[in-house]
């Protein structure tokens, strides 16, 4: 199972959303080909109705601790009521581009 369906299955159980988007985004950094690292989750559940951002990221999290302790470096979290993704006239923001950031850029620019 790729970890992007392992996430997915993780969200379905645990939230029950109305609407789930699993984007695997590791072609937009600097990783080896065919890589499940970063990955952008938009994420509307009846389970989110009343809690802040922080509340709804921290449940997330905790559902994808063993994903966050192995593949996956980083989560762009897009998470919605039902009533607040309705009055929404768009689609969630898109992920920015990546601007590098690898450690062997870094030493190279301390050069």
């Amino acid at each position: 199972m790729s970890v992007a369906e392992q996430i997915r299955e993780q969200l379905v159980t645990g939230l029950a959303p109305v609407h789930l988007e699993v984007v695997n985004e590791s072609h937009m950094h600097s990783v080896p080909p065919n890589s499940e690292t970063h990955f952008r989750v938009v994420l509307v559940s009846d389970a989110f109705t009343g809690k802040r951002q922080v509340a709804r990221h921290q449940q997330v999290y905790g559902l994808l601790a063993a994903q966050m302790q192995g593949p996956v470096h980083a989560l762009a979290l897009h998470t919605y009521s039902p009533p607040e993704w309705q009055a929404r006239e768009q689609p969630a923001p898109a992920s920015p581009d990546c601007l590098g950031g690898s450690k062997a850029e870094s030493r190279e620019a301390q050069s």
